[in-house]
């Protein structure tokens, strides 16, 4: 079951995602771009802790590893679906990079002993139908099939392996705030992001992009880092509410918030594809709050 205040806060986490999402697009250098949006961030929240209730809770090996086995999930992962949309076709690639959702409900169930209702089931099947079919350039039996054909190209296989460490990130994450404290292992988990993310942007190929990007994006990388906090401490606080198998299914309304942002603020076309997806997202969503 989620409560109306893990479901809103997902659903917030989830419009805060597809909008960061949007502030990365506006940047020359995505990567340099991404580590500038988490270092702000990180320095927004370090700034704002002395000023919260209570000290920070004393961490244990348990925590160390948990916040630094999701750290390594979700920074894979960005380097995974980065390959395989520079190196594939979009409507071959973006489907796969989705395939969490279909991990996520057996890992909820199998290690994490949730259980999930039969409406609940049906509306994480219509979520990951709407984000699956979403870039596809139509809806045929051949389109369907055709990224499971193409299992031998590297940006197929960068694709799986995303969405497959994205769903053991969700795993690292919902243990997570399940033992400790939801707003302090968001905390360390952007920590050790920002760690990993630094041993990759040291390399030569990103020094002239460093500075050149702060002076370009300044006011996107500053504006982007409360987002990216608000994003990940409504997600985690959520997630410490609901069953990890509904939390990320319903996080996945951010695919329908950058549908619409793309329609009425960038100019792109929503076509029949894109609309019979919207409403599949939606449908599942609300399925899942009702069950």
């Amino acid at each position: 079951m989620v409560t109306t205040l893990a479901f809103t806060l997902i659903l917030i986490s989830g419009i805060l995602h597809a909008l960061w999402n949007l502030l990365v697009k506006q940047s020359r250098h995505k990567t340099v771009f991404i580590w500038w949006m988490f270092a702000t961030s990180l320095a927004l929240f370090t700034a704002v802790l002395p000023f919260l209730p209570g000290s920070f809770p004393s961490l244990d090996r348990n925590i160390l590893f948990l916040g630094g086995g999701g750290a390594v999930c979700f920074v894979l992962y960005h380097l995974l679906t980065g390959r395989a949309y520079r190196a594939g076709d979009l409507s071959l690639t973006y489907p796969l990079c989705q395939t969490a959702i279909v991990y996520v409900p057996v890992w909820g169930i199998w290690l994490l002993g949730e259980r999930l209702s039969g409406i609940g089931c049906c509306g994480i099947l219509l979520v990951a139908a709407g984000v699956y079919v979403i870039q596809l350039q139509q809806i045929t039996i051949g389109e369907l099939l055709r990224p499971f054909r193409s299992l031998g190209e590297p940006s197929v296989q960068a694709a799986l392996a995303a969405g497959f460490t994205y769903s053991l990130g969700a795993v690292f994450d919902k243990s997570g705030v399940r033992h400790y404290s939801s707003l302090y292992f968001t905390y360390l988990l952007v920590v050790f992001m920002l760690a990993l993310m630094t041993l990759n942007i040291v390399r030569p190929r990103y020094r002239s992009q460093f500075l050149a990007e702060w002076r370009e994006n300044r006011a996107l990388i500053l504006a982007s880092g409360p987002v990216v906090m608000g994003s990940f401490l409504s997600f985690r606080f959520g997630l410490s509410l609901a069953p990890m198998s509904y939390a990320v299914p319903v996080r996945q309304v951010s695919v329908l918030v950058g549908v619409l942002i793309g329609v009425f603020f960038l100019g792109e076309t929503c076509g029949r594809i894109r609309s019979v997806a919207a409403l599949l997202i939606l449908g599942g969503v609300f399925l899942i709050r009702l069950g």
